[in-house]
Parts: structure tokens; C-alpha cells; sequence
């Protein structure tokens, strides 16, 4: 059979979506104030039961490699219980809702309240599926690189990761282990401009080398029509300077953007900061 791991993402939304309607309409359909929300209730909850057979399929295709990134297999494994509980639980309601279709009429009311009951239990089922999910993606990082293939992915994932650690590291007074990130992080990017800017930051932030920073500064070229990228460079050469103890060429700098920017508090507090 197909691996259908990349399409994991896209139907478990549409679980989320499709089986917590469908409980609430079949909440809702009990006071029996509109019929029409029995045939609605029991399309959403077939539908969506369909689409919970069709994650876990697709979960269990894409579990493999996500459980092997170190500290992740509790996870993995809380969520793949908590999916395949969410599933046994609307099976049952998908039953309770195909036999109503087919006795008399009097008696699919019991069913109903039966479905809505189990329903219940298996929106929170939903809901701890969802949660131990999106643990799973945004604590874990689980799934990069499967939905597409792509290897870019995984390159995204590293570069983001070693911004936020070169940040944590950073707030935490640890600024060799940030510079060393940084620095990393520009060797293997040599032409990410984003990078190039945060490794001459770092320079005179975290290495304490204005001097070097102002130096890469000056090797930068950029187009003349690129004015914000050319005011950011202006902002961090003013930084550069601050650090160096060049507070006049700091000042100057700063006045000069003011002139294109008069009401840009930001640059008035920093230049009245220098005064």
C-alpha cells in the first residue's frame, strides 16, 4: 500500500473540523426543534469518522523517522494512543448513526442519545489527539521534512533552531555560546543576508568586535533601490559605533534617518539616549 504520511497534516484538520461539529449538531439535534440537523449530524460524524480511519493510517505511515529524533518516541506514542482511541471511540458512533438509519423511526431516538453520549467522550478524545499533536510538531519539531521531501525543510528547521538557541543563549549571559552558534550558522549560510546581518550584530553583541562588525558592514553591497535593507544597515553600523565608543558617528548616522523618518519614535529614543 502507499505510504500517505505527507497528507497527515491536511486530514487532521479535517477531523478536528468534521467530528466536533458533528457532535455538537447531534447535541443540538436532540431538543428536535430542527430536523434537519439528524441527516447533518450524521453526514459530519460518517465523514469525519472516515477521516480519523484515514489519519491513523497516515500517522502510523509517518511515525517511524519522527520517533527517532532523540526525546521524541513518549510523544510520538502519546499521540498515536490518543489518535487511535479518538478512532475506536467514532467507530462506534458511526454504528450507532448507520443502524439508526435503518430501524423504525421511533426508536432511533435512544441510538441518538447513545451517539451523543459517545460523541462526547470522543470529543475529548479529539481534543487530547490535537494537543499531544501539536506537542508533537511544535516541542518536538516532529514531521519536518516529511510532508514535502524536501531537504530545505530540515535546513529551515536547523537554522531556526540555532536563531532561537543563539537567542536563549544570549538572554542567559552565555554570549560565547551564542557567537559560536552565530557563527555556525553564517558558514553554512554564506548567502543569507538575514544571517550576514545577525553575524555582524554578533560580532560586536557577542565577541565584543565592533572593529570586525564595522569592517563587514563595509563589505556589504546591496542595490540602491533596496532602502529599508540600506536603513537596517544604517541602524546596525549606529550599534556598531555605540559599541565601539563612537557615539558622535553613532549620533549622525541617527540623525540622518530621522530626516527620512520624523515620526519614528524608536530612532528619537535612541538618539536622545546618546545625548
Amino acid at each position: 500500500m502507499p505510504n500517505i504520511a505527507p497528507i497527515h497534516p491536511y486530514v487532521v484538520h479535517m477531523v478536528i473540523g468534521l467530528l466536533i461539529m458533528g457532535v455538537a449538531f447531534r447535541l443540538i439535534s436532540l431538543s428536535g426543534k430542527w430536523s434537519w440537523m439528524n441527516p447533518a449530524a450524521t453526514t459530519l460524524l460518517l465523514l469525519g469518522t472516515a477521516a480519523a480511519v484515514v489519519a491513523v493510517r497516515s500517522g502510523t505511515d509517518a511515525h517511524g523517522p519522527v520517533e527517532r529524533v532523540p526525546g521524541s518516541r513518549t510523544a510520538v506514542t502519546d499521540h498515536e494512543d490518543w489518535g487511535n482511541r479518538t478512532q475506536n471511540i467514532f467507530l462506534a458512533v458511526a454504528a450507532l448513526e448507520l443502524i439508526g438509519l435503518f430501524i423504525a423511526a421511533d426508536k432511533r431516538k435512544l441510538l441518538r442519545y447513545g451517539s451523543a453520549v459517545v460523541g462526547l467522550a470522543g470529543a475529548y478524545a479529539v481534543v487530547e489527539t490535537g494537543e499531544h499533536g501539536g506537542a508533537l510538531v511544535y516541542e518536538y519539531a516532529g514531521g519536518v521534512g516529511l510532508r514535502t521531501g524536501n531537504p530545505e525543510d530540515v535546513n529551515r528547521l536547523l537554522l531556526a533552531g540555532m536563531y532561537h538557541q543563539a537567542l536563549q543563549d544570549r538572554k542567559q549571559g552565555n554570549p560565547n555560546d551564542a557567537a559560536l552558534l552565530i557563527n555556525e550558522m553564517a558558514r553554512r549560510w554564506p548567502n543569507d543576508t538575514a544571517v550576514r546581518l545577525m553575524h555582524i550584530e554578533s560580532l560586536f553583541r557577542d565577541s565584543g568586535n565592533p572593529t570586525a562588525a564595522l569592517a563587514a558592514l563595509d563589505s556589504l553591497k546591496l542595490s540602491d533601490d533596496n532602502v529599508r535593507m540600506k536603513r537596517s544597515l544604517a541602524s546596525l553600523r549606529a550599534d556598531a559605533f555605540v559599541a565601539a565608543g563612537m557615539k558622535d558617528s553613532a549620533r549622525a548616522i541617527l540623525e540622518d534617518l530621522l530626516k527620512g523618518q520624523p515620526a519614528n519614535a524608536r530612532l528619537k529614543a535612541r538618539l536622545d539616549s546618546l545625548k
